[in-house]
């Protein structure tokens, strides 16, 4: 959901270029942020380089998120070329379809009473991101090791309540925000650094449940329970339900959604009462709101049966052509699926070692021909020195390959692990 799923002090200013509904904005600012050790540069190039991306009808250009020259800087050009896409703005795409589908669920049941945006910029301060939605300062959400800085007060968004506080302080009431989130994380068929998630937020006046003879809180609570039980009929059909207690930093109480679906409970979304801390700064402290949020590839990914994250961002056409605007639900018939190759890599680890950290290296190097890294083997020696063992998958969705590919590609990512990594291979 939103975001409902030894460090060292960096004061720096800068000056960067952040979208919003109403065009590009300016912001500059000089503050702490809590960070962890950054990863060394490297000046060798595995993708492509995109010198520009258009988010919005606004152009941002490489330099102003890459920046090879500021040590608190994590975006690669793997990352900063997904920025201009905005997979859920396509009609024909399972993340369009499904963000459509949920679009049609709110205006057919609250008179398009619920704004909706959907290209503000994923370019957001560290603010906006944490400290608006009430993240502790210690949070490991903050550190490098999850989180794509631009620098120490600039990052591309973890979740789409980073734009909670700006909405709710430019009058709107009701929206949904739907948009690409960003967070460096581990590889297998279900994580990816790039996923879309939709942020649902409503906001009630004292007239609202003095009318219902309710608790401000109770009256908040079931509204949304009410809405979002209808929302998971209109995606899944007569499915059972229930809700699980939960904590989130910035709703009281708070929710998970599940629903029983072949055979399994399956988490859908996590929601709550939006803390009235969150309200007073934005000038509603005299009223309640409730906000939601959901992963739209999740979703996706269960209602079309797609095996594998990575398929959201083919333009395989055997993949495209399976999916039109409108038809929710259609079920994926998977193409030839080539043969994996695995390669196997071990090394002494250093206290600074995480394994985010090593699979971020091994996606700059292998891009999407990595299907997944998995710890296969840990020990510690007598002498306290630690040992890994990963296994790396290769596999690419469109072709076989080669064992000369797969050993160039595993050489490299023995190289640069051992370089930026400052681990002993084995």
């Amino acid at each position: 959901m939103t975001i409902f799923s030894a460090q060292s002090t960096i004061i720096t200013r800068a000056s960067v270029a952040l979208l919003s509904s109403n065009g590009l904005k300016r912001f500059s600012f000089s503050s702490t942020a809590l960070y962890s050790p950054p990863l060394p540069k490297t000046k060798k190039r595995r993708f492509p380089i995109v010198s520009a991306v258009d988010i919005g009808g606004v152009t941002i250009a490489r330099n102003d998120v890459v920046r090879e020259d500021d040590p608190t800087n994590n975006v690669p050009d793997s990352i900063f070329s997904k920025l201009g896409m905005q997979l859920h703005r396509r009609d024909k795409h399972p993340i369009g379809i499904i963000k459509n589908a949920i679009y049609h669920y709110f205006d057919s049941n609250y008179a398009k009473k619920f704004e909706t945006f959907e290209d503000l910029s994923p370019i957001v301060t560290t603010k906006q991101n944490f400290d608006d939605v009430l993240v502790p300062a210690d949070h490991v959400s903050r550190s490098l090791n999850d989180t794509y800085y631009v620098d120490s007060q600039t990052v591309l968004r973890c979740h789409t309540s980073a734009h909670q506080a700006e909405l709710l302080r430019e009058g709107h009431r009701r929206f949904l925000v739907t948009g690409d989130v960003y967070r460096r994380d581990s590889i297998d068929s279900t994580h990816y650094p790039v996923f879309h998630q939709m942020e649902g937020f409503c906001v009630f006046s004292p007239e609202d449940w003095n009318e219902s003879g309710k608790d401000s809180t109770l009256y908040a609570a079931e509204d949304l329970k009410k809405c979002l039980e209808g929302l998971a009929r209109h995606l899944f059909g007569a499915v059972e339900m229930r809700w699980v207690d939960t904590y989130f930093p910035f709703t009281e109480p708070s929710f998970e959604l599940e629903i029983y679906f072949k055979e399994d409970w399956l988490e859908v979304l996590g929601c709550g009462v939006t803390e009235q801390r969150i309200l007073k700064q934005s000038g509603l402290e005299n009223n309640v709101a409730w906000a939601f949020g959901l992963g739209l590839e999740r979703l996706a990914m269960v209602l079309f049966d797609i095996p594998d994250i990575r398929l959201f961002w083919s333009d395989d056409e055997r993949f495209t052509s399976q999916f039109g605007k409108g038809e929710l639900g259609v079920k994926f018939k998977p193409f030839s699926k080539y043969p994996p190759c695995y390669k196997d890599i071990s090394f002494w680890i250093s206290e600074s070692f995480t394994e985010n950290n090593f699979c971020e290296v091994v996606r700059g190097i292998a891009g999407d021909l990595v299907e997944e890294v998995k710890l296969i083997d840990s020990f510690t020696n007598k002498k306290g020195m630690t040992s890994h063992c990963y296994r790396i998958v290769f596999r690419s969705m469109e072709r076989s390959l080669t064992d000369e590919e797969v050993n160039d590609l595993q050489s490299k990512v023995r190289d640069e692990v051992q370089r930026k990594l400052n681990v002993e291979l084995r």
